[in-house]
């Protein structure tokens, strides 16, 4: 059963992928039927000694989307990644890219999408030994036909952009292995094509270095607007760098869903136990459980109508907004008991002006300092717009592993 959720970028789809079937032996169409037929991948295995690699998988991937496909070894992943560009014929199936089905093109036109749409960083960096930093980086457009000043020009400008700009007539033996990925990824990037394929790109790095690795996989993001499929088996990787995750199991996905779905709502119980010792509060986001609250907005409303509203919906604070919905100010129950007891109709008189407020994006952990002030954490959007409030009680429920 594939639990697939709704909550994705808004944005066309890139990929396409329909009904993907990869099967593995010598007889592969004989376990084909018998697959459709209802075959397991024991059973097809029992059978026809052909393994079951992809079973039937669909999904879209955005343009510009950062999308993880994870599993344990064995899954699948590494198999469904190398069918989008083909450097394994599926059995069945479609894969569009750019509405173009490249799971039906011949090798020529497969070339030309390899060279011009999709490029790939490997795990094992296949990196050229015996050429320099910026020779393995314009490698692509040397096989592009690109002239040799225009792709030496390519090299050192993606160099700069992943931080090696000063290494490029170094041989790769001199980088460390965090510096040599940087360089496969350089490589990548340098063909300017829109998707960007990444199998356990970081795997083979030390904790340090693969975490500062994701974090600039996260820069060059916000920068290039690619549309990236990165494998991991990592579920914190993924849940860290992954715009939508998909778990695979036995060449089949699970689930599809954000990493807060993955976390608040698992598929079941193979989804719960890759998610049970995750640190929830660095993947719920405020955004997530904020309270909507009826703000109070400065110049209109007065001490005393906002007494009358703090006590119609029992709370202890209310955020004070601008014409433009804006946070400006926090107010308490006993600052508006005082400014009616004197006369203060003005609540900009009695308001804190000094407030914790975070955007909807912040994960839970970043709000923690935030609380020491006393107050609920005022949530805003993208614009700076008031989303409502966030308690101390908010937070520690949702924090807690109890499922949803």
């Amino acid at each position: 059963m594939i639990y697939i959720t709704e909550n994705m970028k808004q944005s066309e789809p890139k990929i396409i992928i329909e009904h993907l079937i990869k099967i593995y032996g010598e007889k592969p169409y004989a376990a084909l039927n018998l697959f459709r037929s209802g075959g397991t991948r024991e059973s097809i295995l029992k059978e026809t000694g052909n393994v079951l690699g992809i079973a039937d998988v669909s999904m879209t991937i955005n343009q510009e989307e950062l999308f993880v496909i994870m599993g344990l070894s064995g899954s699948g992943k590494s198999t469904l990644v190398r069918c989008i560009n083909r450097l394994i014929l599926p059995t069945s199936g479609h894969i569009y890219i750019d509405g173009e089905d490249i799971a039906h093109v011949n090798e020529k036109r497969m070339r030309e999408i390899r060279l011009t749409k999709v490029s790939m960083v490997f795990q094992k960096f296949g990196l050229l030994p015996h050429r320099t930093v910026a020779e393995n980086v314009e490698y692509g457009l040397k096989v592009k036909g690109v002239d040799k000043d225009k792709r030496r020009k390519k090299a050192l400008e993606t160099l700069e952009i992943v931080g090696l700009g000063e290494w490029a007539d170094y041989l790769p033996s001199s980088l460390s292995g965090g510096m040599q990925q940087r360089v496969g990824l350089a490589r990548a990037l340098a063909t300017d094509a829109d998707i960007l394929l990444m199998d356990e790109a970081f795997s083979a790095l030390d904790p340090l270095i693969r975490r500062e690795m994701q974090d600039e996989l996260l820069r060059l993001q916000k920068e290039l607007h690619k549309t990236i499929v990165f494998i991991s088996h990592d579920i914190q990787e993924a849940l860290k760098i992954g715009d939508r995750i998909a778990v695979m199991k036995d060449g089949a996905i699970v689930q599809i869903g954000t990493p807060e779905e993955m976390i608040n709502q698992p598929a079941d119980e193979y989804i719960r136990a890759f998610t049970e010792d995750v640190n929830r509060a660095q993947v719920i986001t405020t955004g997530s459980i904020v309270r909507s609250t009826i703000p109070l907005v400065i110049g209109q409303d007065s001490a005393i109508v906002a007494l009358g509203k703090m006590s119609d919906y029992a709370i202890g604070h209310m955020c004070v907004v601008d014409a433009h919905g804006k946070p400006v100010g926090m107010i308490d129950k006993s600052s508006l008991e005082l400014a009616v007891e004197y006369d203060k109709s003005d609540i900009a008189q009695v308001m804190q002006t000094d407030f914790p407020q975070v955007n909807t994006n912040k994960s839970l952990e970043d709000t923690f300092p935030l609380y020491q002030q006393g107050l609920p954490v005022a949530v805003v959007n993208a614009k700076g717009e008031f989303q409502g409030l966030v308690e101390v009680a908010d937070v520690l429920a949702s924090i807690s592993n109890q499922p949803a």
